[in-house]
C-alpha cells in the first residue's frame, strides 16, 4: 500500500524557516518523481515543486522560486521542502504527492498545515 506521510508543519513568523518532510512507503521510492502541492485557505490547489528520481532535476513555481528548496534522501525514502523567508501568502496545507509514469499526480498524503504569521 502506497503511503505518504507529511510532517513539519506549524506556525512560523515571516522571514523564518521551516522544513517539511514526507516519508514514503509501499513503493520503490527512488523510481518516482515527487511533488509538493499546496492549498491556501479558500483557494484551489497550487503546484509548488517537483524533484526527479535522483534529485538532480528540480522545478519550482514562480511564487516560491529562490525561497523554497526541494530535496530527497532515497536511502530514507523521504522528500523534503525547505522553506526560507516564508511570507503570509505561503500559508496553506502542503501535500506530498507521487508522480506516476506519465507525470500525473497519483497518490497524495494527508497534508500538513503551515501558517505564516507574526
Amino acid at each position: 500500500e502506497v503511503q505518504l506521510v507529511e510532517s513539519g508543519g506549524g506556525l512560523v513568523q515571516p522571514g523564518g524557516s521551516l522544513r517539511l518532510s514526507c516519508a514514503a512507503s509501499g513503493f520503490p521510492f527512488d523510481s518516482y518523481y515527487m511533488y509538493w502541492v499546496r492549498q491556501a485557505p479558500g483557494k484551489g490547489l497550487e503546484w509548488v515543486s517537483t524533484i526527479s528520481t535522483g534529485g538532480g532535476v528540480t522545478n519550482y513555481a514562480d511564487s516560491v522560486k529562490g525561497r523554497f528548496t526541494i530535496s530527497r534522501d532515497n536511502a530514507k525514502n523521504t522528500v523534503y521542502l525547505q522553506m526560507t523567508n516564508p511570507k503570509p501568502e505561503d500559508t496553506a496545507v502542503y501535500y506530498c504527492v507521487r508522480s506516476n509514469r506519465n507525470y500525473a499526480m497519483d497518490y497524495w498524503g494527508k497534508g500538513t498545515l503551515v501558517t505564516i504569521s507574526s
